[in-house]
């Protein structure tokens, strides 16, 4: 069953977003596989087998410069901090949630989200990936990460983002080719 979201959605912003689209040597991208969303989960970025890798992203605080947005995220998420910035995207892309979340949740206030993607190169080694979120006061994102293709989030990826994925791999392909 579906849910009617139209109601909840009407009126509500988008919440300012970056994403982040990591290259490793291989020309493959970091990629995190998220916690499964439990039963009363509050959070609306809802997961499903098999639909549960994603690339990292998060807020955009007010002030923040795009740049500074990605690079504080990438650290948040992923404890890295040896990366090159090769581009961003002109443009705003936007992705509604597929439910609600909670009123305590911190998207609660947003139909969805809108954002800007960073393109990274990843200069150090895998060593400096932590995704345990021990290095921050944020709870972690994922419970693993890998390397893989971009192409694959077009199948493995959080289905509501997968319209976005496509986009970051068309905007990306010729940073990430061999």
């Amino acid at each position: 069953m579906t849910e009617d979201v139209s109601d909840w959605r009407t009126g509500l912003p988008f919440r300012p977003n970056v994403g982040i689209c990591l290259i490793g040597r291989s020309g493959l991208v970091f990629a995190g596989h998220v916690f499964p969303n439990p039963d009363g989960w509050p959070d609306p970025e809802r997961t499903a087998p098999g639909a549960d890798w994603c690339l990292p992203q998060g807020g955009i605080d007010p002030g923040e410069d795009i740049a500074a947005a990605a690079r504080r995220e990438l650290w948040e998420e992923t404890g890295i901090t040896s990366a090159t910035l090769l581009r961003i995207t002109e443009d705003w892309w936007s992705y509604e949630f597929p439910g609600r979340g909670a009123p305590s949740h911190k998207l609660h206030p947003f139909r969805g989200q809108t954002q800007r993607w960073a393109a990274f190169r990843f200069d150090g080694d895998d060593g400096e990936v932590r995704v345990d979120a021990l290095h921050t006061h944020e709870p972690a994102e994922f419970m693993e990460w890998a390397w893989r293709p971009l192409s694959d989030l077009l199948e493995v990826g959080i289905a509501h983002r997968r319209p976005t994925y496509a986009r970051v791999l068309a905007a990306f392909a010729d940073l990430i080719a061999p």
